[in-house]
């Protein structure tokens, strides 16, 4: 929303683990060396461990980035599974065939020995990446470790790096991991960055975005640290809504006001806890004043009421009698806050947003797990946190968590965007506001619904045939303006990696060539004419 207005090239402050925007601070730099290390070495574990945030999946893109040719790679960013679930997921990654229907571990073991050793014969190394690995339970782990003693009498053919939240470690320090935990041959954990890495941060991201000028004064990047804790995430975070309330606010740079708003946007009441004390001060003060003006009102009552006896009040009433002037032409304001009506249950704004959400795709909401109901319809679900230029981009209607001035959440359908106003079904009334009341009062938290043929699945690969990959061609060829190849059985081949880097970077995606899910979002939208959009696209009539 305020790229134009900074002069700016794309968004500087998106959470997505873009490895352009890693800034390589000693700790990022140590902890690439580690991950670096231990893919060049003889196999075995490699452990990076950190707070939420700090960055590890960036480190392991920018890994991704770097390793050799020779190097096979899977990555797993959803391990909370079975053991068999993994194991599954591990053959469909590096594209291991095994018997459809399989649910045998032994049988999943051997297809993927047979592999490891034929991908050594052939000279390659075979890398596994786990994200969110402290979700791994014992037994999956354990079984990681199995997996692992398939070896040479140099190395062993199996190379898997586990990035993780610091309750990873300790869970390797339980007595019934500790072979496991002998195993790890480079660990590492990335800590917050320093009070001058935060401003040599900010200032990194905002010059690769294509900043000419500083946006952020040096004199908040000690305040910024104070309140990020030197967590790069929430860095943007931060960093995102300042910028959004110093667009809306017409300023040339963020000040101090405008960063202390947006930190209260994104911790709620968190940042106000630290100002218990000054509040009480500031509050017995306002007391004794008001006791003190009680006491001065009694001692002028007399006075008082003599006064408000003479007709003073009749030039008042003539100026209020006069009909106020109004300009006939100018546009009616927007509302500069969003509130729950006061005749509907606070606790029912969830429940009321989801049935306008299904509504909007012509269906009845049942109650319960909205996304459960979605996929009974043959739809989609996504729930995550963005920001506007990410919700305009996807361009379907979305209920979003807000607070009020009182704090209390409430959710909201969002109908309808513009570059100045957002539409909201609250309740059974519709609403329109200000952009800037939707920054103010918005968590960034946001659900919506999407459509994906049946003939598409998620992470379509390189190599691949099949109705997937003739709709993925297709739908391609509509969006960048090409021929669709009448070849129903080419493959997932170079040059369609080539055209889906292509569409990313024309929908300011990571141009990484993977077909995931933000992707098939928009490629699905493409020729998907009868889903409801927040804004009509260019050329629509």
């Amino acid at each position: 929303m305020y790229q134009q207005y900074f002069g700016l090239a794309e968004a500087p402050f998106s959470i997505a683990p873009d490895p352009r925007y890693l800034y390589l601070s000693q700790r990022h730099q140590e902890a690439l060396a580690h991950l670096l290390y231990g893919v060049g070495g003889d196999g075995g574990f490699v452990l990076l461990t950190g707070e939420v945030g700090a960055g590890k999946t960036t480190v392991c893109r920018c890994l991704l980035q770097q390793i050799p040719a020779s190097c096979d790679v899977a990555y797993v960013f959803n391990p909370k599974l079975t053991v068999e679930e993994l194991l599954s997921t591990i053959c469909v990654e590096f594209g291991i065939a095994y018997p459809s229907g399989n649910t045998s571990i032994k049988v999943f073991v051997d297809c993927i020995n047979d592999y490891l050793l034929e991908a050594h014969a052939k000279g390659r190394h075979t890398v596994l990446i786990i994200d969110e690995a402290q979700n791994l339970s014992a037994e999956v782990l354990e079984q990681m470790r199995l997996l692992t003693n398939l070896e040479t009498n140099e190395r062993k053919l199996l190379q898997i790096i586990l990035l993780g939240q610091p309750e990873l470690a300790q869970m390797l320090e339980r007595p019934e991991l500790r072979q496991l935990s002998q195993r790890i041959v480079a660990r590492y954990h990335l800590g917050p960055l320093t009070r001058a890495e935060v401003a040599a941060y900010v200032r990194h991201r905002l010059e690769i975005s294509g900043a000419q000028r500083p946006l952020f004064p040096a004199a908040l990047m000690g305040h910024m640290y104070r309140l990020s804790g030197g967590v790069p995430r929430v860095i943007n975070v931060l960093c995102d809504r300042a910028l959004l309330g110093t667009y809306v606010q017409g300023k040339e740079r963020v000040d101090r006001k405008t960063l202390a708003q947006a930190a209260r946007e994104v911790f709620h009441q968190a940042p106000r806890r630290s100002l218990v004390r000054p509040l009480l001060g500031v509050l017995a003060v306002v007391l004794l004043g008001v006791l003190a003006l009680m006491w001065y009102q009694l001692e002028l009552d007399d006075a008082n009421n003599a006064a408000a006896a003479k007709p003073l009040a009749a030039p008042v009433a003539a100026a209020a009698a006069k009909p106020a002037q109004k300009d006939a032409t100018a546009a009616p304001a927007l509302a500069d806050s969003l509130e729950w009506p006061a005749d509907r249950p606070l606790a029912d704004s969830s429940a009321l947003a989801y049935a306008a959400l299904l509504k909007a795709w012509g269906a009845d909401y049942q109650g319960g797990d909205v996304c459960k109901q979605a996929v009974s319809l043959g739809l989609r679900c996504r729930s995550a946190r963005g920001g506007l230029d990410e919700l305009r981009e996807l361009n379907r209607p979305a209920v979003l968590l807000l607070h009020d001035a009182q704090e209390r959440e409430f959710s909201a359908l969002l109908t309808a965007l513009d570059a100045k106003s957002a539409s909201f079904a609250l309740g059974a009334q519709m609403h329109k506001v200000a952009i800037g009341a939707l920054a103010a009062q918005w968590s960034g938290q946001y659900t919506l619904l999407w459509r994906m043929p049946p003939e598409a699945h998620d992470n379509i690969r390189l190599g691949e045939r099949g109705p997937a990959v003739v709709w993925l061609r297709r739908q391609l060829a509509q969006a960048l303006g090409h021929t669709p190849e009448p070849d129903e059985n080419a493959p997932f081949d170079q040059e369609l990696l080539r055209r889906v880097k292509q569409f990313q970077l024309a929908e300011g995606l990571i141009p990484d060539g993977v077909v995931g899910t933000r992707t098939l979002m928009r490629l699905a939208g493409v020729a998907d004419k009868n889903a409801p959009e927040l804004a009509r696209r260019q050329g629509e009539k």
